[in-house]
């Protein structure tokens, strides 16, 4: 008898399955629930991808919302930005985009059956007052005096606050729950404030909001959904979540459950933190590459696949755990190495003459795109008497185990010839600028020769027949391991977190590079053409990541 494979169900799988097969939900409907105050991040990448996954995994719904009740943050811009985001991930969402704000009369009505219920009030306490009167974690809170006020006075001071009748923060709409109760969020919570402010979506019809924690439970019924997934900061407001939908008498309540978020080490994912080196100046937008936005790995070179393998490795659990960027740095790596082209890209260029090749003869080399992929074919590169190679491979005194360009030494110029060196040329201030050598014609890579061996192969770029590109190396905008702001509150920068290369030379086959376009330059790393610099006939390279991995998968 054959063994079956066992197949490792996560705790969320565990509960949607016990609540299909109990009959508690039909069909399984799930939701993505950003605020649109800025751009998403790599940690809401993991919230995307699950609750997408687990739309798919069950033949079920998946919904994006924005969760719109804030009106002084809120940004069309950002709501653009979430669908781009969102569409880039492969997160189907089909045709309709769900606004809380469309639910805003629905919300009104529903705090008019709780006031009704005799189950909210209208508080004239201040902000502050609220607060005291909350209590602490160990003291219950007490009664605020408007607490007792009748159904009438409440039903006609909530209408008054919706009319505009009343200043912002004079008053607010509490739940009365328990103001002796050991969870401080049941402690009569705010449900509704005034605030005089334009709506990016509904205009000046407001003048009172919603508090999210009133309103996220009523748009999940509204919308049938059935699995309301959010992270673990989220689980002590779940009794406020249940009292709600239980108050309002939904009958198939949604079910709130929690998971652990994402955390990255040496990377700013927080909102605040991110908005605020924007509107420094000290990154270009919120999708500059050395930040983890979601535009801004999808600008560096990331790919959706890469950011799909890293949330699977991470795993979906009620514990709170780290990442290394190294494991994200690897996931690109694994998908790239079998789709992107291996090409020739000199970054810090000096001339190479081959003395001895002939005068204005060029000649076509076949190099195989991708020693790995056969699939994806060869190329031609042109090869002439005066190439460029980068100035680390060639020293004039070198040390030992240095297997390059030396005096007297023989290479391997990659997909071409054996070169000897021969003599290289000084400026003024010392600096080499050319390197002279020969070349041996039998030595022509894929002609079969089979004589001497070299141990040192360097890769080029023929210099009458190649592109400039200017090339941007990138590193994590914060130190390794150190704090994003130090104990004074400046920023914990690296000094080195983008170092810019210009008149770098890359074979000709670069020239009909197009921006978002991905590539391994040999030997440096994997690079892709920059979607925001790049102008006709100026290619600007973003290296997505380095060749090498310090990451090693369990």
């Amino acid at each position: 008898m054959e063994e079956q494979e066992v197949v490792s169900r996560h705790f969320i799988e565990q509960i949607i399955d016990k609540d299909l097969a109990e009959g508690t939900y039909t069909k399984i409907v799930t939701r993505f629930p950003p605020e649109p105050n800025g751009y998403l991040h790599i940690g809401h990448a993991k919230s995307i991808l699950l609750n997408y996954g687990l739309a798919q995994e069950y033949n079920g719904t998946f919904n994006l919302r924005f969760d719109d009740t804030n009106p002084t943050k809120e940004k069309t811009e950002f709501v653009d930005s979430i669908v781009a985001d969102v569409k880039w991930l492969g997160a189907d969402f089909g045709d309709t985009i769900y606004f809380a704000s469309d639910y805003f009369d629905q919300m009104y009505e529903a705090a008019v059956k709780l006031i009704k219920k005799g189950k909210a009030y209208v508080c004239d306490l201040s902000a502050d007052e609220i607060r005291e009167y909350r209590g602490t974690l160990t003291e219950p809170g007490k009664n605020s005096p408007y607490r007792d006020r009748s159904v009438e006075e409440n039903l006609a001071l909530f209408e008054g606050m919706k009319n505009g009748e009343f200043a912002d923060g004079s008053k607010v709409l509490r739940a009365k729950i328990d103001m002796s109760a050991p969870n401080i969020n049941m402690r009569d919570p705010v449900i509704y404030r005034v605030a005089h402010m334009t709506h990016h979506n509904t205009g000046d019809k407001w003048c009172i909001y919603p508090m999210y924690d009133f309103a996220h439970p009523i748009e999940d019924a509204i919308e049938g959904v059935t699995h309301s997934i959010c992270t673990l900061e989220f689980e002590d407001h779940r009794p406020l979540y249940d009292w709600v939908v239980r108050e309002l008498e939904y009958p198939h309540p949604p079910k709130q459950i929690e998971f652990a978020k994402l955390y990255l080490k040496s990377v700013v994912t927080g909102k605040r933190y991110i908005k605020q080196l924007v509107e420094e100046g000290i990154v270009d937008g919120w999708d500059d590459p050395r930040l983890v936005s979601l535009s801004a790995l999808r600008r560096r070179g990331f790919t959706p696949e890469s950011i799909k393998l890293f949330m699977n490795l991470t795993g979906v659990s009620k514990a709170q755990s780290t990442c290394d960027y190294a494991m994200l740095e690897y996931c690109i790596r694994e998908d790239l190495k079998m789709k992107a082209k291996r090409m020739m890209a000199v970054l810090d260029p000096i001339k190479l003459v081959i003395d001895n090749y002939p005068e204005g003869q060029v000649e076509y080399m076949e190099v195989e795109n991708n020693q790995e992929n056969p699939e994806l074919g060869s190329r031609k590169v042109p090869f002439s008497r005066e190439l460029y190679i980068e100035r680390e491979d060639f020293m004039e005194e070198p040390p030992k185990k240095y297997f390059r360009l030396f005096p007297g030494n023989e290479v391997r110029l990659k997909g071409a010839y054996f070169v000897t060196c021969t003599g290289f040329e000084k400026d003024a201030d010392g600096n080499i600028t050319e390197v002279h050598c020969t070349y041996d014609p039998a030595t022509k890579s894929g002609s079969g020769f089979e004589g001497r061996k070299v141990k040192g192969t360097i890769h080029w770029v023929d210099a009458s027949n190649c592109v400039d590109a200017e090339v941007r190396l990138y590193e994590n905008i914060v130190k390794d391991d150190e704090p994003v702001r130090n104990e004074d509150g400046s920023w914990n920068l690296n000094p080195n977190s983008l170092t810019v290369l210009k008149n770098c030379k890359l074979e000709q086959n670069f020239k009909d590079a197009q921006p978002g376009d991905s590539f391994q330059f040999m030997r440096h790393g994997y690079f892709c053409v920059d979607t925001k610099d790049t102008e006709p006939g100026q290619l600007v390279f973003n290296r997505i990541v380095s060749l090498k991995s310090s990451y090693k998968p369990s």
